[in-house]
């Protein structure tokens, strides 16, 4: 039997809004209210996503973790503080397992992530939690750029990898603007190998044993989530 994954929120994206938060789907108990003790019902609210975490280490939040309206409302203030928004590139999809892989998903449906662009002018920079793996956010989104015959331009190679693509404001704008791409490791588990065959995370442990791939993501995250600009 085929499970119908649709996303259970809608974007989160103020008038103010500088940066977006782009990920794929949450995991299928938060389409149907199941959540474990430790989850809050909200964008990236899964515990074990880690998101939040990081962020929480970041700014010294003390976050809460649990299924109250306060935990929502913390994250809701921390994110209209910051201007930063969340708009999951994809809107529904179709899995044969109840699992939250993105690669598990199946006829998939995008959100237009250009017409929130548009309705949104002060959004600079999209950042990623995931690179261009199969049905990773940054892979969908360049799929998404080429039904507008838009592509990614390279800033920079090194992880995180940042790109760029001009977005046309029309003919009642008076110039186009520059958005930015940034594709954060991915909190996932998964992602773990992957950070540990990098140079620069070798580095660092080999300087210090008890810097683990927790800490290399804070580090990374530091650079997006703190400053105004990059």
């Amino acid at each position: 039997m085929t499970f119908f994954h649709q996303h259970p929120y809608k974007p989160f994206i103020q008038k103010d809004t500088t940066k977006l938060i782009v990920g794929t789907l949450p995991p299928p108990r938060f389409s149907t209210s199941e959540l474990h003790e430790k989850d809050v019902d909200f964008c990236y609210g899964s515990y074990f996503n880690s998101l939040w975490l990081f962020i929480d280490k970041i700014h010294k939040l003390n976050l809460r973790y649990d299924n109250s309206d306060e935990a929502i409302l913390e994250r809701q203030e921390f994110l209209i503080e910051h201007k930063i928004g969340v708009c999951d590139i994809v809107e529904s999809a179709e899995r044969e397992k109840i699992d939250a892989s993105d690669l598990g998903m199946k006829n998939i449906q995008l959100r237009d992530i250009l017409e929130y662009l548009k309705q949104y002018p002060k959004i600079d920079t999209l950042l990623f939690t995931g690179g261009n793996s199969k049905n990773g956010p940054e892979y969908f989104f360049r799929k998404h750029l080429k039904t507008y015959n838009l592509k990614l331009e390279v800033v920079s190679n090194e992880v995180p990898r940042i790109h760029q693509f001009i977005l046309d404001q029309g003919e009642n704008n008076a110039s186009n603007r520059i958005i930015k791409t940034v594709s954060l490791t991915s909190g996932s588990g998964a992602a773990n190998i992957s950070i540990s065959r990098l140079p620069l995370y070798k580095q660092l442990k080999a300087k210090n044993p008890d810097f683990n791939t927790f800490d290399f993501r804070v580090m990374q995250y530091r650079d997006f989530f703190q400053k105004e600009t990059f």
